[in-house]
């Protein structure tokens, strides 16, 4: 007789503006305050979310530690630090066969944007770095180095969707026994001035706070308050039999995907049609005598279009029975590639802790409450280019 397997998360590990471990980061979410403040870019202040200085001193010495990470980029640095927490909560052993996929939304986006400035100067005279340390691929290949892991490599992009495809491509190689330990998740660090002045030129970016609240998803003022945070968050995935779960054990219950066509530069329509694709892909996956999303981790980045098409796609599957819907974003920004493995983190400390954020401003629809324990939890992400992906998670048998 065969057994039931599940696909569970061992161990996780992050740096964000909201710490570099999981008592810093049980704090600030505990505190609730936004961790966003203005700096100088292209000669004018810009609000963003960037890591302490305190945690920057982190990344700094990962850097110096060899003589070959010395010309890395920051995505690489702080996946680098955020695989090894997890490998250590997981209790994996460096040298084991562990598969690592990393994805970005735009990689080294510090790197190429220096790079490209000294390529200007002179072309005739640029450094035999650049190649190497500027692909996407490198993120997860320094991360393996780094863990002296043998298993296969795999780096990819879809925008901001991207923390949840490395967690499916996780979740479908565990099933299908081509790993058997797999390290999941993304890296961002976009606070750039090229990276900050895209996200201007589309209109989208925050221009003032209200009162202390530079990004605020769902807000009913009706404005565009998107931020730029950044962050990496990773997470050692295997598969177990049912007899080795326990009430603490969270798991991977399923994962849905939607797409739709381009209709705009953002590529979201007004019905939040790829959400609802996405939602219907995952619930459907779930058994029919215990399918209840207890709560939402939204992915709401604080704009205008994207926010509405969420709610509204949250609606047209779930109608009156939506869930306690709640973000993190208000505190760190929009970390693209990233945002949904700091959401999932979120998510596992709401499920811990049995607490969430509620968002301290007016918003456009009514607050949630709840007062049931939350033992299943939903997080989504959305992308531009029109792809939504859409990821449950439960605590305990």
């Amino acid at each position: 007789m065969s057994t039931k397997k599940y696909i569970v998360i061992k161990g996780f590990g992050s740096i964000s503006p909201l710490g570099a471990n999981s008592t810093e980061v049980d704090r600030a979410y505990c505190q609730g305050k936004p961790i966003i403040l203005p700096q100088l870019f292209n000669n004018s202040e810009v609000p963003v979310a960037a890591i302490s200085p305190e945690n920057e001193k982190l990344v700094t010495s990962i850097q110096q530690e060899n003589r070959l990470y010395r010309n890395l980029d920051r995505t690489v640095l702080m996946a680098i630090h955020a695989a090894r927490q997890a490998l250590q909560q997981a209790g994996w052993k460096q040298e084991e066969e562990i598969a690592v996929n990393i994805g970005s939304s735009r990689g080294a986006t510090s790197l190429f944007e220096q790079y490209y400035q000294d390529f200007q100067k002179d072309p005739n005279h640029i450094s035999s770095q650049i190649s190497p340390t500027t692909t996407l691929g490198n993120i997860s290949s320094w991360v393996a180095n780094d863990l002296s892991t043998e298993g296969p490599v795999i780096s990819h992009s879809v925008t901001c969707s991207t923390a949840l495809q490395a967690l499916a491509n996780g979740f479908a190689w565990l099933q299908s026994g081509m790993a058997f330990r797999f390290l999941a998740g993304a890296a961002e660090a976009p606070l750039t001035p090229f990276t900050i002045a895209q996200m201007r030129a589309i209109g989208i970016y925050a221009t003032q706070p209200k009162p202390e609240y530079w990004c605020r998803p769902l807000n009913k003022e009706k404005q565009n308050t998107f931020v730029l945070g950044e962050g990496a968050a990773l997470f050692a995935l295997e598969q177990v039999p049912e007899s080795e779960l326990s009430p603490e054990t969270i798991i991977l219950e399923a994962i849905g995907f939607g797409f739709e066509k381009i209709t705009s530069k953002t590529g979201i329509s007004p019905e939040g049609s790829n959400f609802q694709k996405a939602i219907r892909n995952a619930t459907q996956a779930l058994s029919v005598n215990d399918s209840t999303i207890d709560a939402v981790v939204l992915h709401a980045p604080g704009t205008v279009a994207g926010d509405a098409a969420e709610i509204y796609a949250l609606k047209a599957v779930f109608g009156r029975n939506l869930s306690l819907v709640t973000s993190n974003k208000f505190l760190i920004g929009h970390t693209l590639g990233a945002s949904a493995a700091l959401s999932l983190e979120y998510a596992l400390w709401i499920l811990q802790h049995q607490q969430y954020t509620t968002f301290p401003y007016p918003i456009f629809i009514e607050q949630s409450k709840r007062t049931n324990p939350i033992r299943r939890i939903m997080i989504l992400a959305a992308g531009f280019g029109g792809n939504a992906s859409a990821l449950i998670v439960r605590k305990g048998i």
